[in-house]
């Protein structure tokens, strides 16, 4: 999710533009996401693959 879009209910205005101190707030604490979604998607794609490789194998 971005905060491109989204509006704070302190001070009504867009929270990327980080007006307020609690736009400010939220914009890092979004911004400061560990592991993106799409990483971990091509994470479990690999295991899968590789699951699928070792049983042929066997």
């Amino acid at each position: 999710m971005s905060c491109e879009h989204l509006v704070c209910a302190q001070c009504a205005h867009p929270v990327i533009e980080g007006r307020c101190a609690l736009c400010r707030a939220n914009r890092e604490r979004m911004h400061q996401h560990g592991i993106s979604p799409m990483l971990i998607l091509i994470a479990l794609l690999t295991l899968l693959f590789l699951a699928l490789a070792l049983q042929h194998l066997v």
